[in-house]
């Protein structure tokens, strides 16, 4: 099993929808600072492996990061730990930014 890929319009029409998940953040403080969605939880990358108990198993989690590559990685470690309903955000928030929401800051 793998986790699936969430394109962020799709994202986006869960959020519209009212579906529940964990939006789970892997960038570092800094990038939060820079742009971020509302209501993401942030557990930068490094310290995942650590905090694994905080994750819920019970709902989707959605992991998103700069480009969509860390979130990947860590997407793929939550499945290989266990959890079964993983997305990563294709293109992660830089692509969000460009898709769905133009007054996140891109950097």
């Amino acid at each position: 099993m793998s986790a699936g890929e969430l394109a962020p319009r799709e994202l986006r029409t869960w959020s519209d929808a009212g579906k529940s998940y964990l939006l789970l953040d892997v960038r570092t403080a800094d990038e939060l600072r820079m742009a971020a969605l509302p209501g993401a939880l942030n557990v930068p990358m490094r310290e995942i492996p650590s905090r694994l108990a905080e994750l819920p198993t019970d709902e989707p989690i959605v992991v998103l990061c700069h480009h969509g590559e860390r979130s990947a990685r860590v997407a793929g470690f939550l499945v290989a730990n266990g959890f079964k309903d993983v997305y990563n955000v294709d293109g992660g928030i830089d692509a969000y930014a460009r898709e769905i929401d133009p007054s996140i800051a891109r950097y």
